[in-house]
């Protein structure tokens, strides 16, 4: 039996497939955490100077925010359980990682929801609908982003490639793993943005012939 052949006949893609759910889950949750804040901040961006005045150093600290540094912050200074307003809440793995994501989505949403607000005010519905493709594209952002779990034991698509690799000695071998993981991450991207295409594309119609009437 050919290399390839061994591994799809092993847990390997059965493993590979629940790691990447673990990915989307991260991204998922760090993108509806991302789009809570930052909304309200693209609404105070698309307004006055003096909004803009006052979110711009909280947008500043969001954009430099490292993953790594808020993702081990979270880890190792606020405690695993937590309770907030009588609420019960476990800092568990993957929430730790989509809550170090959640900087980059709120300030990446709200740039690009203030862009659409602005295209919108100018009539430009197709300028206001980019923020769809753009949000698709980040939260693929988001999914690769969610492989730094892995430094905290996250059991991700990326961390299980890389466990698979190291059980080949040779790098022939380890090139095949990692084309096999490359290439499911790639047709889930590209199926996203197949998808998305049409979807915006029938938006716009909808809102021109909404504005013709």
């Amino acid at each position: 039996m050919s290399l390839l052949g061994e591994l799809l006949a092993s847990d390997y893609p059965r493993d590979l497939a629940r790691g990447m759910v673990v990915n989307f889950r991260i991204a998922g949750m760090a993108l509806v955490f991302g789009l809570v804040l930052g909304l309200p901040l693209a609404l105070a961006l698309a307004g006055s100077r003096g909004w803009r005045r006052l979110v711009g150093p909280l947008m500043g600290v969001m954009r430099a925010a490292p993953t790594f540094v808020v993702m081990f912050f979270l880890l190792n200074v606020i405690p695993s359980d937590l309770v907030i307003a009588g609420l019960y809440l476990q800092l568990t793995g993957p929430l730790i990682v989509a809550l170090s994501l959640v900087p980059y989505a709120a300030s990446y949403a709200a740039d690009n929801g203030s862009e659409a607000l602005l295209s919108l005010r100018r009539g430009s519905a197709e300028g206001a609908l980019l923020f769809l493709p753009n949000i698709v594209r980040a939260f693929l952002v988001l999914v690769m982003s969610s492989s730094t779990g892995a430094a905290i034991g996250v059991n991700e698509g990326v961390a299980v490639v890389l466990r698979e690799a190291d059980r080949w000695p040779d790098l022939g071998d380890k090139l095949v793993v990692f084309g096999i993981g490359v290439l499911a991450f790639g047709l889930v991207f590209q199926t996203g943005f197949a998808l998305m295409r049409p979807v915006v594309a029938w938006l716009g119609r909808r809102y021109g012939r909404a504005r013709a009437a």
